[in-house]
């Protein structure tokens, strides 16, 4: 069978981009053929995979993916292609996967003027076309909020709606030498024993609260800042938060890097994983930092972070947001005598709960629709 999955971008390190990869290569495990439908593609391709980037200028980016979906009319039955997979939302999808939450749900406090916009009535359209009662799209849900938001806004059957467990890589778990990987680790940045280095990783810095910890860090008491690090990791742009680190004094502490392949060596040389997201619908490297044993410090809006407090693994801030609450918890998890527990605590649970099977069960939804159309 040749199978199409299609994006608007893809780039390394993305955590929707890593879904779509290795649920493809799932697929193709199974003998099934790979075309990759994109705007654009960024780094290595996968073995096997074919690449097919549409050349689509447009001024807004609504306006593009509008372009793109318009530019792939007719070239699946053209091509011979069997099933469409979409990891964006557009219409003609015979399988959706849902790595964003609810648009309908997300723009129902905004403004009547911003519903009005030509941006946001693409976007409802666009997910109208998935989640419509009379789509016959199905879906791959990846957070459990998910489900009841869909249901509420578009009645769309519950059949078509299928929930997915987390899919982590199990490279994350707590290596047999992670002592000496720790080691390594901190003597190669430079880390005595009694500092305490921070890990804010994800790609959209601001989504993700990156400016929320700068300000919980210069909360700190001032020994507890004078030892504390951080490193934040993904694909944004960095100088908004470089700026404010120097405005807040701590430049000399905070360091930015782009996406990497070494992720879990940072897990276990790191002391806490922050990740105060204004919104997320899931929250994939929470996961990923309880299994390696990194405590996490989290906010309620992340749809995983279910998974800390019921693992023990770490802190939630509640919500609403308060950063003062942030402020508090950050200084007192840096220090605490629960670190060892917290730790204990998130590699146990990434021993007995199921977190890494997605992409298998995924490529199994997907070729079932594929047998049975």
């Amino acid at each position: 069978m040749k199978l199409a999955f299609v994006l608007f971008k893809y780039f390394p390190h993305g955590g929707l981009q890593r879904d779509m990869c290795r649920i493809a290569q799932e697929c193709q495990y199974w003998g099934h053929e790979i075309h990759v439908y994109c705007l654009t593609w960024e780094g290595e391709v996968p073995d096997g995979f074919s690449v097919h980037e549409a050349e689509v200028k447009r001024f807004s980016n609504y306006a593009k993916y509008q372009a793109f979906h318009q530019a792939l009319q007719g070239r699946f039955a053209d091509e011979g292609i069997d099933c469409v997979i979409g990891f964006n939302r557009m219409p003609g999808l015979d399988i959706y996967y849902a790595a964003d939450s609810c648009f309908k749900e997300k723009m129902a406090h905004r403004s009547k003027l911003v519903q009005l916009s030509p941006r946001y009535r693409h976007f409802l359209e666009f997910e109208e076309a998935v989640f419509g009662p009379d789509s016959k799209t199905h879906a791959l849900l990846i957070s459990p909020a998910q489900q009841g938001d869909f249901l509420r806004h578009y009645n769309t059957p519950p059949e078509r709606l299928h929930l997915l467990p987390p899919g982590i890589a199990r490279d994350r778990m707590v290596p047999p030498d992670a002592v000496e990987i720790r080691q390594e680790f901190r003597k190669e940045f430079g880390l005595a024993e009694d500092d305490r280095l921070l890990l804010a990783i994800g790609s959209g810095f601001k989504t993700k609260g990156l400016d929320r910890t700068l300000l919980a860090i210069k909360a700190l008491p001032e020994k507890l800042k004078s030892r504390t690090r951080l490193i934040a990791m993904g694909t944004d742009n960095p100088k908004p938060f470089i700026k404010m680190a120097k405005q807040l004094g701590l430049e000399q502490q905070f360091e930015i890097m782009s996406g990497r392949d070494d992720v879990p060596r940072f897990l276990q040389g790191g002391d806490l994983l922050i990740h105060p997201a204004y919104t997320e619908n899931t929250g994939t490297v929470l996961l990923e930092a309880l299994v390696a044993g990194l405590p996490v410090l989290t906010t309620a809006s992340c749809g995983y972070a279910f998974h800390v407090e019921k693992s023990g693994g770490g802190r939630v801030v509640p919500s609403p947001f308060e950063q003062g609450q942030l402020n508090h918890d950050l200084a007192e998890m840096l220090d605490s005598p629960q670190h060892e527990q917290w730790r204990n605590n998130g590699i146990r649970y990434g021993q007995t709960e199921d977190l890494y099977s997605m992409p298998e069960l995924a490529a199994e939804i997907i070729l079932k629709q594929v047998y049975d159309k």
